[in-house]
Formats: structure tokens, C-alpha cells, sequence
């Protein structure tokens, strides 16, 4: 029985590995440290099938070192240690590869911190997860951190092509690629799940054709009649957390209740539902509704004292909660318009009234003058220029249409009359 297409086709080389080209291309970074044969112990962070366990191995294999590999899933401290004990005999050129090591719980990763500021080991993690969350501090602040990007078009053609390639000799049948929109959208530029789906199709035409044809409509046929069960560690991890976060924008507590009942039943984390749930409370209902986020933040809070399985029903509440919510980006929308207009006008100065002037010589040169105190002022309100001369006048927030942003937006009239034209 052959090893699936995803493994036989896993790049050895650094000149065959595909992506993250600003990390590994000509004069990157990471590569530079990998020619020199001087890498830093390092978090590799990105999507799923995008290639950080494939560049471990090359960087092992690159520098010829002796490579452990441990899933988190499955170690625990004990493992560590062996492994550990083991590399002690390599004097510092062993590599630790951790898949997944935003499992750790703290204990374990606790476990590392020696043997990683001593040089025993070289420790490469890999994470789908924000490592600020989820690495502690001690730790990572002993590692770099290398976020990889999702493979694009053109890369995910250049698998494709490959692939074919290997299933024409495997199979010893002719494979055309007529349309491939439809593998390029199911992968979500994820190699491994491009891969997959494109030998799962080929297996099924096969059976009954000499000639196998690669269109959309039979493509989606095919996959969406076999991948039908969710995998909290697979292909549609990411899809479902989609399908329920969307359905809690949309405003559906049936559909979000239904997808999270899916990753409930899975044995998904239940840290990352409510992060999640943490995240869009601000992000598409923020001040429309504030007290979605204060629920959402105790739903994370919560689930870490009350265990599994009840958590599930905290979850529900939540999700329940945030789909009747009403909504609004607007707070998510200001801060990106404030960012474009920063990276647009760059450093611009503070205005002197602004400015602190805690020396006699600063007052002297106009720091502080003519700064007016609100809470001197009747409705603790008094009209000052608050942005640099160069943008003033400026309009970045606008409130969202619901009851309580409408409130916002009528005292915004009130207090600034036409200035920033609410």
C-alpha cells in the first residue's frame, strides 16, 4: 500500500520547497541562519498544511543534525525528558521538533526552558495558534517566531502539476486538468488538503476510465460526498470554525449552535471555540452591544474552571448570546482606517497643546499652552484639536446603525457639529 500523495511528495530540499519564500527564498532571513548552520531555537506559526513540519525536517537534514520529533497530542513531560537526556550526548546540535505545541499545557513547556536556554536542544515548534496565547512567555521569549503564510495560486498549481504527475506513474493512467478552481478553493491553500482531495479523486474516476478528467462540478461531487466528517486535527478544522463564526455574524443561533454541537462532538479545544467567540464579540458586535464581550471573556474564563463536559453548555449560552447580539464592525473598522492613515502620513508630531511639560523649559517653548481640562468644562466637554494640524478634521470612527451607536453618533452631532460630518 502506497503512503499517501501528501507524503510522497513531501519536499527534502530547500530548493524544492514550495512558499514562504520570505522566509527561505534567496537572502531571507531563515535561510540565511540555515546556510550559516546557526538557527535559533524557533515557533513556526501559520495554517495547517503549509509546510512547517516539512521545513523542519529540511532544516535537520540541511545541517545534518540529529532530529527528535514529539507531538504534543500525545508527549508528555516524561517524553521530554528522555528526549532531552538523549540530546545531552550531542552537545547542542540536537533538534526538538514539537508538532502542535500550543497543546502543551504549561507544565510541559515548563519542562523545555532548561534544556532550550542551555543550547542542549534546538527546539522547533509548530503551532496553528497565536503563540502570544498560547507559548508561555519564558519560553518563547528564548525563540524566534516565523509566521508562515498560506500557499497561493501559483503555488498551489505547481502541487497540483506534481501531483498529477506521480498518480499518472502510480496509476499508469492520463490525468487532464480541464478546470482547477474547484481543488484550489477546497484546499484554502493548504498543501496537504489540495493534495488529499486530488488523490481521492483520482482514486474514485479511475475505477471506471482509462482517461480521467479534472473538472469543477465532478470535483466537488466526488469530495463533498467523502469528506463528510469533521477533523479536529485535519482538513475541516478550519471550514467548520468558518461555518459557525460566520453563522454567529449572520445572526443564527440555530446554525451557530448546530457547528459548535459538530466541533463538541469532535473533541474540538474548547479554549479555541471561545477564543474565537472572544474575538468576534468585538469585532462584529463590539459597542453595538458591549456586554457581548464581557459575556464572551467570562465564557473563557469559565470553561477553564468548570471542565468538560459542562463547558459545552457555558459554550451554548455564549454562542446563543452573540448570534441574537445586534451588530457592528464599526470599532473593527476604525482601527483599520487609523492604521492606512498612519502608514499614509507616517510619524506625525503632537500638537503642543497635546504635549506633557513636566520642565520649566518645556512650558517655555509651548508645551501644554493652551490645553483646556474637559473636566473644568459643563458636560465635561470642551471643543479642542485632538489630531495633528496635517489631518485634522479627519472623520475614522463611524458608528454602526443600531440603537446604541445611533445614541453614539447624536452625541458625536451634538458635541462636534460639523467638524468630522456626523
Amino acid at each position: 500500500m502506497p503512503s499517501p500523495l501528501a507524503e510522497q511528495l513531501r519536499p527534502q530540499t530547500l530548493s524544492e520547497y514550495i512558499g514562504q519564500e520570505h522566509l527561505v527564498g534567496e537572502g531571507a532571513i531563515l535561510r540565511r541562519s540555515i546556510e550559516s548552520g546557526n538557527i535559533p531555537s524557533m515557533i513556526l506559526w501559520g495554517p495547517p498544511g503549509v509546510g512547517k513540519t516539512t521545513l523542519a525536517h529540511i532544516i535537520s537534514q540541511t545541517l545534518q543534525r540529529e532530529f527528535y520529533t514529539l507531538s504534543a497530542v500525545s508527549s508528555g513531560v516524561k517524553d521530554v525528558r528522555q528526549v532531552i537526556n538523549s540530546a545531552k550526548m550531542f552537545g547542542g546540535s540536537a533538534i526538538l521538533f514539537i508538532d502542535e505545541i500550543h497543546r502543551f499545557s504549561k507544565s510541559q513547556q515548563d519542562s523545555l526552558l532548561n534544556a532550550v536556554e542551555k543550547g542542549i536542544i534546538t527546539l522547533i515548534g509548530a503551532t496553528t495558534e497565536n503563540p502570544s496565547f498560547e507559548v508561555i512567555s519564558p519560553l518563547l521569549s528564548r525563540c524566534q517566531v516565523y509566521i508562515l503564510k498560506p500557499l497561493e495560486s501559483e503555488h498551489l498549481r505547481r502541487l497540483l502539476n506534481t501531483g498529477v504527475a506521480a498518480l499518472e506513474k502510480q496509476f499508469d493512467i492520463q490525468i487532464q486538468i480541464k478546470e482547477d478552481e474547484a481543488l484550489l478553493g477546497i484546499s484554502g491553500g493548504d498543501a496537504r488538503k489540495l493534495l488529499n482531495a486530488l488523490e481521492l479523486f483520482v482514486y474514485q474516476e479511475k475505477v471506471s476510465k482509462k482517461k480521467v478528467l479534472i473538472m469543477n462540478k465532478a470535483v466537488q461531487d466526488v469530495i463533498q460526498e467523502n469528506i463528510a466528517i469533521y477533523d479536529k486535527q485535519g482538513e475541516m478544522h478550519y471550514d467548520i470554525i468558518s461555518a459557525f463564526i460566520k453563522s454567529l455574524r449572520g445572526s443564527d443561533p440555530n446554525a451557530a449552535v448546530y457547528w459548535l454541537a459538530r466541533m463538541v462532538e469532535a473533541g474540538e479545544d474548547p479554549k479555541f471555540i471561545a477564543r474565537r467567540m472572544l474575538i468576534l464579540a468585538s469585532e462584529d458586535i463590539g459597542n453595538a452591544n458591549p456586554n457581548a464581550l464581557l459575556l464572551a471573556n467570562s465564557c473563557f474564563d469559565a470553561i477553564s474552571k468548570i471542565g468538560w463536559p459542562e463547558g459545552r453548555i457555558i459554550l451554548s449560552q455564549t454562542a446563543v448570546y452573540l448570534a441574537n447580539s445586534p451588530k457592528s464592525n464599526s470599532s473593527y473598522m476604525a482601527i483599520g482606517e487609523a492604521q492606512a492613515l498612519v502608514q499614509k502620513t507616517g510619524n506625525l508630531p503632537v500638537p503642543l497643546h497635546l504635549r506633557n511639560a513636566p520642565t520649566k523649559l518645556m512650558k517655555d517653548i509651548g508645551y501644554g499652552k493652551d490645553y483646556k481640562y474637559a473636566h473644568q468644562h459643563t458636560d465635561n466637554f470642551v471643543e479642542l484639536e485632538f489630531l495633528p494640524d496635517k489631518i485634522k478634521g479627519t472623520k475614522i470612527f463611524e458608528p454602526g446603525n443600531n440603537p446604541r451607536e445611533n445614541e453614539d453618533r447624536k452625541k458625536l452631532k451634538e458635541r462636534w457639529k460639523g467638524k468630522y460630518g456626523y
